[in-house]
């Protein structure tokens, strides 16, 4: 659908033209000068005003006869990571244990110095680097379900023990027999993960226990959230995944296919007794409704609470399972949202359209 109203062109423009990454997802802008449409981070030369046109879904771009900007790639960056970056995450993915050199990448057809700037711009670390913390974390799990450090780190693609030594250390802090030896009690892990959703990427996050994390890749606080998950559980965060980031991931496209309302994921969510009680009230909020700060402060049975409730509200680190997007004003209007507004608005507007 085209969007007409002229309030929100003239947000939108604005965030192209301040190449905002919160509205990745949010529109697509069709510049009728070139015939390319763009998302809004787009690096291009922006458009005139009058030369633009925004639309929901690149679909309705593509079928006003726009096509996709090369710079921006908008139908890949969008939602997915781009297919060749794809097909490397597979490949460390399917040969967890096996360092993947840029040979066997040419191997497979793909370019090595463009799956490096990718994962330095996406992930903020190499992609040697990435799949070093991937084989790190099997390691781990390895070593607390009773692996022995030798065994490990020759099954794990080391060459040696003293390679495997270093690199374990500079990740988790301590040595592997220093593991061992305290029954990996002192070590826990945080393991997060990079995916792709209609509204931009996000990262998820889980210890042993449950998905801790949730959150746009964009979100200001992020950086400040990690570090208040690393001192409250005492855990190290490293990339990889376990059945809590794949779980989490299969629920977040079935919420966004429109075919999942209600979230059966276990959490761990490290806060105060005023914040768990302020979660749970927020989890108990429906599908495609919305509740005030109000409401919610007389539900944990303290009406006088709003800032404090609002202020907790701030404090999720799991978005959409948590549902602060569905948290409204008093008067019914739109309030931060530590995502953007226009993601919150998308979506509710997405929830009430699949609500029956």
């Amino acid at each position: 659908m085209r969007i007409q109203n002229p309030e929100k062109v003239s947000s939108y423009y604005q965030a192209l033209l301040n190449r905002d990454q919160s509205y990745v997802g949010i529109f697509y802008v069709g510049v009728v000068t070139t015939g390319v449409f763009c998302i809004s981070s787009c690096r291009a030369r922006k458009p005139k005003p009058e030369n633009v046109e925004f639309y929901s879904t690149f679909k309705d771009a593509l079928n006003a006869g726009f096509r996709p900007c090369k710079i921006c790639r908008p139908t890949e960056n969008a939602n997915e990571a781009p297919e060749p970056v794809a097909a490397a995450i597979e490949l460390v993915r399917q040969n967890p244990k096996q360092k993947i050199s840029d040979y066997q990448l040419q191997q497979q057809g793909l370019s090595p110095e463009p799956i490096r700037r990718w994962f330095k711009q996406n992930y903020g670390m190499t992609f040697q680097a990435f799949q070093r913390m991937y084989r790190i974390n099997i390691a781990y799990r390895e070593l607390t379900h009773g692996q022995t450090a030798t065994n490990t780190a020759f099954d794990s693609g080391y060459e040696s023990l003293s390679g495997f030594g270093y690199t374990f250390k500079k990740v988790m802090g301590h040595s592997p027999a220093n593991f061992r030896e305290n029954n990996g009690m002192e070590t826990n892990v945080i393991v997060i993960n990079r995916f792709t959703t209609p509204l931009g990427p996000m990262f998820v996050g889980a210890t042993e226990q449950g998905v801790c994390l949730l959150e746009f890749v964009d979100r200001r606080m992020l950086e400040t959230e990690f570090k208040d998950l690393q001192r409250r559980l005492k855990a190290k965060i490293i990339t990889g995944e376990n059945d809590h980031t794949k779980q989490a991931m299969q629920q977040l496209d079935e919420y966004f296919a429109g075919t999942r309302k209600e979230f059966t994921l276990a959490l761990h969510t490290p806060g105060t007794d005023f914040q768990q009680q302020v979660w749970q009230v927020l989890g108990d909020i429906p599908y495609g409704e919305t509740r005030s700060y109000q409401v919610q402060a007389e539900a944990i049975g303290n009406p006088k609470a709003v800032r404090a409730v609002a202020s907790a509200n701030g404090c999720n680190r799991v978005a959409i399972v948590i549902p602060c997007h569905r948290v409204i004003g008093k008067n019914g209007t739109l309030t931060g949202y530590g995502g953007g507004l226009e993601r919150k608005q998308w979506l509710l507007d997405h929830e009430r359209r699949h609500l029956g």
